[in-house]
């Protein structure tokens, strides 16, 4: 009698977007948060292709275990912006809009306005401040996943980035 074997196959965790697909869907909002910390359009966009160059060498080191996708892209992101600020030697300086994210183009004086009211406000929060507001409204990204970018608890997370939003609508306020 001839024994058969039987293969058990794991189930899938959340599926692992094909490289280009994992670009096309990021590389506006990497772009978009590297800009944010590094307030230079053109070394935002070498900081940016150096992320995506280093992600692509390093797919294999992707775990899904330890999170989305991404934030393992954020966090590939947020070290290459971070070499870049050693390289300059110079104090990190955020801005609340990349220059080519903040020109909507609306006439509208209103939006303008606000706009130009949170900008302010946001160029009164200090770094840790700015940083943690960049990674969840430029990055989209969750307190989870904004805790693994950061390597902090996403507890912590959470905690900072809402101290951070309460110092950003106090400051525009303030300035209202």
């Amino acid at each position: 009698m001839e024994s058969t074997v039987s293969v058990v196959l794991e189930p899938a965790g959340p599926a692992e977007l094909p490289f280009e697909e994992l670009y096309r869907a990021c590389a506006r909002d990497v772009y978009a948060y590297v800009a944010s910390l590094l307030r230079d359009r053109a070394a935002s966009e070498d900081v940016t292709s150096q992320a995506f160059e280093r992600a692509l060498r390093r797919q294999g080191s992707f775990d899904v275990r330890r999170g989305t996708q991404r934030a393992w892209l954020f966090a590939i992101a947020r070290n290459a912006a971070l070499d870049e600020l050693r390289r300059r030697r110079r104090t990190v300086a955020l801005v609340a809009e990349p220059h080519d994210v903040a020109a909507t183009g609306d006439a509208d004086e209103e939006a303008a306005l606000r706009s130009a009211t949170v900008r302010a406000a946001l160029a009164g929060l200090d770094a840790r401040d700015r940083e943690l507001i960049a990674l969840k409204f430029h990055a989209g990204l969750g307190p989870a996943e904004i805790a693994g970018v950061l390597g902090i608890s996403p507890t912590n997370a959470s905690t900072r980035v809402h101290r951070a939003v309460t110092r950003l609508r106090e400051a525009c306020h303030a300035s209202a």
